[in-house]
């Protein structure tokens, strides 16, 4: 084989997470009064175009959780009886982005910069030295010299517009088949209906969004491989090429620690808040321990002994990204089982106003049984706090994400993320002139990605609060 596949343990627990996902889509068809909330979420304009958002960053995410390691090729004139793989771990985001993997500068330049960012020493056509900005490698090599950027980018805007258009057809296109087929409806009503916001879903929203994204990718897929669109970093990896990498680390980071989190917090909360009694007060006091010690210092200490138990046992270890992968994954777990409280104290509230309602009161004179009760009563009647909070912590664990490794005790140095980017960029800025792109770049990801988390939250809340 041309490769070997690896699969990591966050790989594996992103996998499962998605399968999760879609046989709850299977679940919500089957229920009318989920399909109906689900459907209400649908028609707000924010929720489906955070939606299309999220499903663009779990898509970069996912294509980056496919890992392998190529093959050797041997040298010249040797011969092998078996293949050997390279001890460099590669994903499928890897193969598709190798332009910008590989076309590694110097050191710094600008966005769209055809020399590097600061002064050297260079030798003159006379044969002498003269101190100045030397040409790039392979940004913008295409050019010849003295030729400008931006006439080139101008003759290339038809190409951009032509590849994020056809997509954007064929997806307008299949919706309007759904849509008319649904509706009974001819495919140009249908069309009309869509692009008029009339439709029974915010597809216009959806189209809107995703019209957005494809003229994104549309214009890195054509100006990447020619120049670096955001620059580079210190070492002279393309900033571009880091902020997609740094997507699967946050999606990670957000969803396998909700995942750790969850059984704990709403099996103590629903438990303390309908049992009471010493129950209640043992879960209170537990909680209101972990709450009393400062978290950064918790997460520190929990990060730093995982650290040593890693370093101690390297043979554990076949290759660096599963060094990497294990900080990570142990990241995720302390995360998890440090900030559980906020959501279980939430959980125990609505339960003790749960378990004095009406039809609660009834289950337990008709002798219903206590697990019975905790789960077709009072479970339903709180899941919307549960989707709510889990959204909102994953924009929170995106954030903290930052902030750890920022601190420098978040995830292993090797791993991309946008802390680490943070983190590499924080020096530069008091240089003069400042290298600002980095750390644009990974603030204009991290923000579209919580924007969205935070606008889908919203939404679902209000479809799925009881209240409303």
């Amino acid at each position: 084989m041309a490769f070997k596949p690896v699969l990591l343990w966050t790989d594996l627990l992103l996998f499962v997470l998605v399968s999760a996902a879609l046989l709850m889509v299977f679940h919500v068809r089957r229920h009318p009064p989920l399909r109906e909330a689900w459907r209400k979420v649908g028609q707000r304009a924010a929720g489906m175009a955070s939606m299309t958002v999220l499903l663009a960053f779990l898509a970069v995410g996912l294509l980056d959780s496919i890992h392998f390691r190529p093959v050797l090729r041997p040298v010249e004139g040797q011969t092998r009886t078996e293949a050997v793989y390279s001890s460099e771990v590669l994903s499928v985001l890897d193969a598709l982005l190798a332009p910008l993997r590989l076309q590694t500068e110097k050191t710094y330049s600008a966005p769209f910069a055809l020399r590097l960012y600061q002064r050297e020493t260079v030798e003159t056509a006379d044969g002498g030295q003269a101190r100045d900005y030397p040409r790039l490698v392979y940004g913008g090599r295409h050019l010849a010299e003295g030729e400008a950027v931006a006439p080139d980018l101008s003759s290339r805007v038809g190409a951009i517009l032509w590849r994020a258009g056809l997509p954007i057809l064929g997806v307008m296109c299949c919706i309007t088949l759904i849509v008319g087929r649904r509706g009974q409806g001819s495919f140009p009503q249908a069309a009309l209906d869509v692009l008029g916001g009339r439709a029974t879903l915010a597809w216009r929203a959806a189209l809107v969004s995703g019209a957005l994204i494809a003229l994104v990718v549309a214009a890195a897929y054509e100006l990447a491989p020619l120049y670096h669109v955001l620059g580079t970093d210190k070492v002279g990896q393309d900033v571009l090429y880091l902020s997609l990498k740094s997507v699967r680390t946050a999606l990670i980071i957000g969803t396998i620690t909700t995942l750790v989190m969850l059984p704990f917090a709403v099996a103590l909360g629903i438990a303390a808040g309908y049992l009471g009694g010493l129950v209640d007060d043992a879960i209170q006091y537990l909680y209101t321990v972990l709450n009393a010690i400062p978290g950064v210092l918790l997460i520190a200490a929990a990060v730093l002994m995982m650290q040593v138990v890693i370093d101690t046992h390297p043979h554990w270890f076949e290759t660096a990204a599963q060094r990497s992968d294990a900080r990570l994954l142990a990241l995720c777990f302390i995360l998890g089982i440090t900030s559980w409280t906020g959501l279980c104290r939430l959980l125990r509230g609505e339960t003790l106003k749960l378990r004095e309602l009406e039809y609660v009161q009834a289950a337990r004179a008709f002798g219903a049984s206590t697990p019975t009760i905790l789960r077709r009563h009072i479970l339903p009647n709180v899941m919307h706090i549960v989707l709510i909070a889990l959204v909102m912590d994953f924009s929170g664990l995106v954030l903290a994400e930052a902030v750890l490794s920022y601190v420098g005790i978040g995830v292993d140095p090797t791993t991309i993320s946008f802390g680490t980017m943070i983190n590499m960029a924080r020096a530069e800025l008091a240089r003069e002139p400042m290298v600002w792109w980095s750390l644009a770049s990974a603030f204009a990801f991290m923000f579209v990605l919580v924007l969205a988390a935070n606008l889908f939250a919203d939404v679902v809340r209000d479809a799925f609060d009881p209240r409303r």
